[in-house]
C-alpha cells in the first residue's frame, strides 16, 4: 500500500513521462526525514528532471509543502539506471584510509598529462627569443 506522498509524486510523474508503466516511487524513512526514491525509464529521465532541473526543482517544491502539511521533512532523490559507468563513494561510515575508485578517474589523469604537454610546449616557446 503506496502513502499519500508517493501517490502524489507518481501521479504528478506519470501525467509528464512517455512511459506512465515505468514509474516507481519508492519509500524510506530515516532520522533525517521521508526520502522518496523516483526511477523512471531512461528515455523519461530528462523530462522528469527538466532544463537546468527546473523540474526536479518544482517536485520537491510541492513535497516541501506537502511536508509543511503533513509534518514530515521530505527528499526526492531521482535515480539514473541508464548510467553503466561504476562510482564508489566513502560514507560516513568507511574509513578514510580506503581507496576512493571514481569512473572519472581515468579521464582526470588524461587531462592532467594533456595539461602537463601542453606546459611543456609553452615553456618552450617562452624560450624563444622572437
Amino acid at each position: 500500500m503506496s502513502t499519500i506522498d508517493q501517490q502524489f509524486v507518481e501521479y504528478i510523474v506519470k501525467s509528464l513521462v512517455g512511459h506512465p508503466d515505468d514509474v516507481i516511487v519508492e519509500r524510506l524513512i530515516d532520522e533525517k526525514g521521508v526520502l522518496l526514491t523516483l526511477t523512471v525509464n531512461p528515455e523519461d529521465l530528462g523530462r522528469v528532471i527538466g532544463k537546468r532541473g527546473v523540474t526536479a526543482q518544482s517536485l520537491r517544491t510541492l513535497l516541501r509543502a506537502l511536508g509543511t502539511k503533513n509534518d514530515a521533512r521530505y527528499n526526492l532523490k531521482i535515480v539514473n539506471n541508464d548510467d553503466q559507468r561504476e562510482n564508489y563513494t566513502i560514507t560516513s561510515d568507511d574509513t578514510a584510509d580506503e581507496p576512493v575508485k571514481n569512473s572519472t578517474d581515468e579521464g582526470v589523469d588524461n587531462a592532467s598529462d594533456y595539461s602537463k604537454k601542453t606546459r611543456e610546449e609553452l615553456a618552450e616557446l617562452d624560450d624563444l627569443d622572437i
